[in-house]
C-alpha cells in the first residue's frame, strides 16, 4: 500500500508555482511542515512526514496512510480479514460439534482439556478480529459513500467539493465500470486520472 496519494515533498518552490501558470484569484496552499503544495482535501501525516491527498487515517496495521490512491486496497484488506475470521469462527463451531458428538480422543491429537482451551482461544481471536475489521470495513464504506474522509468528519470540515451520488463515489474509489475487478486486490482501479493539484479559489 505504498501509493497512497502522497504529495511530492518540497515542491512549493517559487519556480514550480510559477510553472503552474495559475489564473488570477487562484490560491496555492503551502504545508508549513513538509514544504509542499497542499492540494484541496490533503492533510499532513505526522508519521509519514508528508501530505496525503484525501487522507483518511494512518493505519499502524499496514504501516501506511489510507488515502486517495489506496483506499480500495484497505477496504478489501478489512473485508477479507473479516471473512477469514468468520470462516475460522464457523470452522471452530463445526470442530467443537464434531468433538462433542464423537470421542474427544479421536477428534484431536491433543488431550480433551487442551483441545477445549485451544478452541476457546481461537474462537476469541476470530471473534475479536471479526468485530474489529467489520467495524473498519463499515466506516470505510460509509466514508466512501458520503465522500468524506475520517479526518474531515472529525474536524467537521466544511464541504467545498462537488456532491456526487453514492454510486459515483464507489466508482471513484473502485474504478468504473463495475466489474469483478472491484473484489481483486491485484486490479488497479481505472479512475480516469484527475489533476493532482486541485486548488480552492
Amino acid at each position: 500500500m505504498t501509493e497512497k496519494g502522497a504529495v511530492p515533498k518540497g515542491n512549493a518552490t517559487k519556480e514550480f508555482i510559477e510553472s503552474l501558470q495559475l489564473k488570477p484569484g487562484q490560491v496555492v496552499y503551502k504545508c508549513p511542515k513538509c514544504c509542499s503544495i497542499k492540494p484541496d482535501r490533503a492533510h499532513h501525516c505526522s508519521v509519514c512526514k508528508r501530505c496525503i491527498r484525501k487522507m483518511d487515517h494512518h493505519c499502524p496495521w499496514v504501516n501506511n496512510c489510507v488515502g486517495e490512491n489506496n483506499q480500495k486496497y484497505f477496504v478489501l484488506f478489512t473485508m477479507y480479514i473479516a471473512l477469514i475470521s468468520l470462516h475460522a469462527l464457523i470452522m471452530v463451531g463445526f470442530h467443537f460439534l464434531y468433538c462433542f458428538e464423537e470421542d474427544w480422543t479421536e477428534c484431536s491429537s491433543f488431550t480433551p482439556p487442551t483441545t477445549v482451551i485451544l478452541l476457546i482461544l481461537l474462537c476469541f481471536e476470530a471473534l475479536l478480529f471479526l468485530i474489529f475489521t467489520s467495524v473498519m470495513f463499515g466506516t470505510q464504506v460509509h466514508s466512501i459513500c458520503t465522500d468524506e474522509t475520517g479526518i474531515e468528519q472529525l474536524k467537521k470540515e466544511e464541504r467545498r467539493w462537488a456532491k456526487k451520488t453514492k454510486w459515483m463515489n464507489m466508482k471513484a474509489v473502485f474504478g468504473h465500470p463495475f466489474s469483478l475487478a472491484w473484489l481483486s486486490p491485484f486490479a488497479t482501479p481505472d479512475q480516469g486520472k484527475a489533476d493532482p493539484y486541485q486548488y480552492v479559489v
